[in-house]
């Protein structure tokens, strides 16, 4: 079952508005910049970099070329892999998805933050999964993307032959968001807790999520870089 943070994303009478967005924040400090960035319709030439892992690269990455993409402030996402064992230089998606690595699978998201704020990506992020399991997005957690992501990822494992032999690493699921500076962590421990006091405190829940400093990126293969939006298998 979704959770009703979660839900808040497809929520509405109109299919077709959910898709086209712009989301708009529930929590006092993501609301706060989209009062400022919702004002501002031009690009303003600024990019940052949002890192965000919770559980298959392909959902997270759907959900936000999804919701925002260039008409709202994403400028481009990008899937990989990070906070892994600094024995692996450039780990692959089958050393990964092997457990050993200590990697997790994340979404690289480039943003302008004229049109939409780091505090606005947080919330969303929370949105799209469901931050109170530890290092797993199972059965009936998380978001529907997450279930076509996962049927996609079969898909394309076969496809080019790269299919773990073992089952998929509970690090590699894990909730984390990758802070790229001080204020970064700043504005996603503050978040964190908005989020948790309205939508988890309630039910007697916590949310696991952490928050590190972002180490080394590595872009995932070339075949992994592909919009579930976009792809004839999930058309």
């Amino acid at each position: 079952m979704l959770s009703r943070l979660t839900r808040l994303i497809h929520s509405t009478n109109n299919p077709s508005q959910a898709m086209s967005g712009p989301v708009i924040p529930t929590v006092p400090t993501a609301l706060a910049s989209y009062e400022i960035t919702s004002k501002n319709t031009e690009p303003s030439g600024k990019t940052e970099v949002a890192t965000f892992a919770n559980g298959c690269f392909w959902g997270t990455q759907h959900l936000f070329d999804r919701y925002y993409g260039p008409k709202y402030g994403v400028i481009k996402t990008a899937v990989g892999y990070i906070g892994g064992s600094d024995k692996y230089k450039d780990p692959t998606y089958r050393q990964v998805c092997s457990g050993t690595t200590g990697f997790a699978e994340a979404c690289k998201v480039e943003f302008d933050p004229e049109r939409v704020g780091y505090a606005e990506l947080v919330e969303f992020f929370y949105r799209t999964h469901d931050p109170t399991t530890v290092d797993r997005q199972g059965n009936d957690r998380g978001t529907r993307a997450f279930y076509i992501a996962f049927s996609f990822s079969l898909y394309i494992d076969r496809k080019y032959r790269y299919m773990s032999s073992g089952p998929l690493s509970v690090t590699e699921y894990r909730s984390v968001i990758f802070a790229q500076s001080p204020e970064q962590t700043e504005i996603a421990t503050k978040i964190t807790k908005e989020v948790e006091e309205k939508y988890f405190d309630p039910k007697g829940q916590r949310i696991v999520t952490g928050i590190e400093s972002a180490p080394t990126w590595y872009t995932a293969e070339e075949y992994h870089q592909v919009s579930l939006s976009d792809n004839e298998f999930l058309s």
